[in-house]
């Protein structure tokens, strides 16, 4: 018998200055039996990034065919393909191929070694955009991982804030590509 989705509510405040959009989101997240509660919670990081009103979780892990998050006009096309991890080149090509934008968020201290072997193939991709958390930040956001979660994320110049439970991090983001 397969093991379940654990299922966690997250009430977000966002406050992103740098693209004027302040809203409230309440999230319902299935946490897949082989994700950790780090993976999560930069899941939940690279919602509040890009929220949007037609932004949501898609399958992610559960169906390669589905990127971790996404967003489609009423159409039906993909305006924004985010995945969270380390995908392969083919992976991030066939989404470059398939949606108007990509964004990748890597978080692992092994991203480095990730990256250093997969740029070069996916430089032609221009509507990617690769993002690395610093490993400390990512795991410090795991902290904050409850089944019920408040949380608020503030973006103002390029930086990101994230408060919940008592405590607000800082969170390094580098750029790969983009």
């Amino acid at each position: 018998m397969a093991i379940k989705a654990t299922i966690y509510k997250a009430d977000i405040q966002i406050a992103d200055m740098d693209r004027h959009y302040y809203q409230n989101h309440v999230l319902t997240i299935a946490r897949h039996p082989s994700e950790t509660d780090e993976r999560m919670m930069v899941r939940l990081l690279a919602f509040a990034r890009h929220a949007h009103e037609a932004l949501v979780f898609a399958k992610g892990i559960a169906d390669a065919d589905e990127p971790d998050i996404w967003q489609k006009d009423l159409t039906g096309a993909i305006d924004l393909w985010i995945d969270v991890g380390q995908p392969d080149d083919r992976r991030i090509l066939k989404a470059c191929g398939r949606a108007d934008k990509v964004k990748i968020y890597s978080y692992s201290y092994s991203s480095p070694i990730w990256w250093n072997q997969i740029g070069s193939r996916v430089d032609r991709a221009r509507n990617l955009e690769v993002i690395n958390l610093s490993p400390s930040s990512s795991l410090e956001m795991a902290k904050l991982a409850q089944r019920n979660m408040q949380l608020q994320y503030t973006m103002q110049d390029g930086e990101v804030w994230v408060s919940g439970n008592g405590e607000t991090l800082q969170i390094d983001l580098t750029l790969l590509k983009g």
